[in-house]
């Protein structure tokens, strides 16, 4: 399978690598987003040094890379002597630059590990041997909260010498079905349901296996790596990994409000907030607020969700059932995915629908926020606005086996009036999203009134 996605993200560091200047990008994001196959992919038919750090001592690891830059260079003394310290490293590329060498050290907070002052050893290094010269130098790494601290934050040594960055977040759901070019539309969103758009997690599916065969070979086997990884994340990410599992499994209960989720854990207002932003940090959860709020920063009617479509699989179906998996007894875990998996893959279809309509601006409006709106027992799944030119799009998303009829519109228009946002001075779209398609008389009436349908993925029609 050829590389597939990141079309964006290689524009940007081909454009940057084509200018001649020295360039300093920081790449990041969680694990398994593809961040070294990104980097690879720029590397390759250029001039690259490619090295990834590891957990071992910083004098192994020099050896190391002293054996690829000999061999990238031909350098048999380099190889044999090899480098005692990073300076050197700097000294020898500045000596042996070739044009628009790339040097990209991946993993880069497995170095902190071995030595604390590294930091400040590569501001050195940048400063007086490789920001003259043509490089691209390239650090990358799958901590965010590390890379943030080293690298991108006022106190850093590396602050301000940094020409880019790229937090790397899962593909979308379009670019994830390329991945499996022969599934039908509802049998990938099974499998992003569960994946969600992290190249390493696609990657571990095999297409000609069920869903349900996939999910016990890929997941429930103890032998495989989607087995423990939600443990292994919040274990190597976080010193506390019990309380933030806690807060998980409580999100996953349906405790969504931060005095809920206080409640539900035990844990202080302080200790709680400080949890919370951090899961924001690593793009495990998120914080909703309905899109109309003016000052959404200090809303207090913000709610929390689990944005990681595998940890939320994980903590509505493994980890309660941990006892049954172990013991290989599926038939319980398999009987609460018959009844509830369609709720997890209407919620996953709700947000594909959002980069659907994103897609489809050009035949709408540019929007400025998208997202939802809710009101005591009120909600709309998909409202996005334009504060500049006061326009307002209504959208509702049906994951049903039933065809969508006039009432769904009529109820959309009818919860619309209740949306206090330019309710005098507006103009007003609206948008409906349904799994099993559309009856003929609200196909006709969407036409009349300009209404977007979207089938699946597909436009059924392009509005006026």
């Amino acid at each position: 399978m050829g590389f597939i996605g990141r079309k964006s993200e290689l524009e940007i560091l081909n454009k940057r690598q084509n200018k001649k200047k020295s360039h300093f990008f920081i790449i990041y994001g969680k694990r398994r987003m593809g961040k070294t196959e990104l980097i690879k992919q720029f590397i390759k038919n250029k001039q690259g040094i490619y090295f990834l750090a590891d957990k071992r001592t910083e004098i192994e690891q020099l050896k190391e890379l002293s054996d690829i830059i000999a061999e990238h260079y031909g350098d048999s003394f380099v190889r044999s002597r090899g480098f005692s310290n990073w300076i050197e490293v700097f000294s020898y590329i500045k000596e042996k630059k070739k044009d628009k060498l790339i040097f990209a050290v991946d993993e880069y907070p497995y170095l902190i590990e071995a030595n604390k002052t590294i930091t400040s050893i590569f501001q050195k290094g940048w400063d007086e041997y490789l920001k003259d010269e043509g490089i691209f130098l390239i650090l990358c790494g799958s901590s965010i909260s590390i890379m943030e601290s080293e690298a991108l934050i006022y106190k850093s040594p590396l602050y301000g010498r940094r020409t880019g960055q790229i937090l790397l977040k899962p593909l979308s759901f379009q670019e994830s079905s390329k991945f499996f070019p022969k599934k039908k539309f509802s049998d990938f969103l099974s499998i992003f349901t569960i994946t969600g758009g992290i190249p390493a997690y696609l990657l571990q599916i095999e297409p000609d296996l069920s869903l349900r065969e996939n999910i016990e070979k890929k997941i429930f086997s103890r032998t495989e790596f989607l087995h423990n990884e939600v443990e292994f994340i919040l274990k190597e990410e976080l010193r506390e990994p019990k309380n933030y599992f806690a807060i998980l499994k409580a999100l996953s209960f349906g405790k969504t409000k931060f005095g809920e989720i206080a409640n539900e854990t035990g844990l202080t207002k302080n200790v709680l907030t400080k949890y919370l932003n951090t899961l924001e940090r690593l793009q495990l959860i998120e914080k909703e607020i309905p899109v109309t709020e003016k000052m959404p920063e200090k809303s207090r009617r913000g709610i929390y969700k689990i944005s990681d479509n595998f940890f939320k699989f994980y903590f509505q179906f493994i980890y309660p059932n941990k006892s049954y998996i172990e013991l290989e007894n599926y038939s319980e875990v398999n009987r609460k995915l018959d009844e509830s998996f369609n709720i997890l893959e209407s919620q996953c279809y709700e947000k594909i629908c959002r980069e659907l309509i994103i897609g489809f601006q050009d035949k709408l409006f540019n929007f400025e926020r998208i997202g939802r709106w809710w009101e005591k027992d009120n909600e709309i799944d998909l409202l996005a606005i334009s504060s500049k030119t006061k326009e307002i799009l209504f959208g509702e998303v049906k994951w049903s086996s039933k065809q969508a009829g006039t009432n769904i519109l009529e109820d959309l228009k009818l919860k619309a009036k209740l949306v206090d946002w330019n309710i005098s001075n507006r103009k007003e779209y609206y948008a409906l999203f349904s799994k099993s398609g559309f009856t003929d008389s609200l196909i006709k009436q969407a036409k009349k009134e300009n209404v977007l349908l979207v089938h699946q993925d597909r436009m059924l029609f392009k509005p006026d």
